[in-house]
This record gives C-alpha cells, sequence and structure tokens, in this order.
C-alpha cells in the first residue's frame, strides 16, 4: 500500500494506492476517521458473516467527497495532486487495483481500451457545482 502525504502538511494523507496482490485476510486500508472506508478482504470458500443490517447515525456537519477508483479490466494512469493544485504522485492502477483520494486533486488517463473502473464517492451527491473545483494544469 503506498501512502502520499501532502508536501504543504506533512501529516496530511491524501491518497492511497493500493494494489491487487497485497490483498490477505482482512485488511482496513483508509483511517477509521475518514468519510470514505474501504477494507480488503481474502476469503475461503464457506466463509459466512452472520445477517446484518446498517443503522442510521449523526453524521458530520462539513464533508467533503472522498473517492476511490477500482479497476475492474485495464488499466488507469492515476495523477495526484497535493493541496495546492501540485502534482505530487503519478502511478499506474492495473486489474483488481485500487487508488483513494481523501484531499487534494486527481485526474485519471485511461490507457487501454475497454478499460472498467468501479467509482465509490462519499455522499449525498448534490451536484457538480457543490462536489468540484477544477484544477488548471
Amino acid at each position: 500500500m503506498k501512502l502520499i502525504y501532502s508536501k504543504i502538511d506533512p501529516d496530511k494523507l491524501l491518497h492511497i494506492i493500493h494494489r491487487f496482490n497485497e490483498i490477505s485476510d482482512r485488511t482496513d486500508v483508509c483511517p477509521p476517521e475518514k468519510f470514505i472506508q474501504l477494507a480488503t478482504l481474502k476469503m475461503d470458500q464457506g466463509k459466512t458473516f452472520k445477517p446484518h443490517k446498517h443503522i442510521f447515525k449523526d453524521g458530520e456537519k462539513e464533508v467533503i467527497a472522498q473517492e476511490s477508483w477500482v479497476v475492474i479490466q485495464g488499466s488507469v494512469k492515476v495523477i495526484l495532486y497535493d493541496l495546492d493544485d501540485q502534482i505530487i504522485a503519478e502511478e499506474v492502477i492495473n486489474k483488481g487495483d485500487c487508488s483513494i483520494t481523501f484531499e487534494g486533486g486527481h485526474n485519471y488517463y485511461i490507457l487501454e481500451d475497454d478499460t472498467v473502473v468501479y467509482e465509490y464517492k462519499t455522499g449525498p451527491y448534490k451536484g457538480q457545482a457543490l462536489d468540484k473545483e477544477f484544477i488548471n494544469d
């Protein structure tokens, strides 16, 4: 797992790159205080869980959209930005890999035809104008 911290605020975790080949047992990938949460689980046949449902709880007063891309097929170049909109990392993620952005910016460049990703983002989604600010690069 590659943890990418801000150069502006070195204690601030901005992005994570998690590789498919790093998955073993259960790993909580995201720190518990982040809005988006991700765990990886590698399980054997017959594993099960107690049936359950999730309950509503009080939310935060101020939130930021945090986003994750999981590559299902193909490959993607991920360009990651610091708090000052400067590029701090570029990574290629492949089938089974994922990127997570907590803060800072990101961009994606598709490297293969028929690339398929799952995009996860914290909600609720209230439209582009309230969700993002574009970076001039």
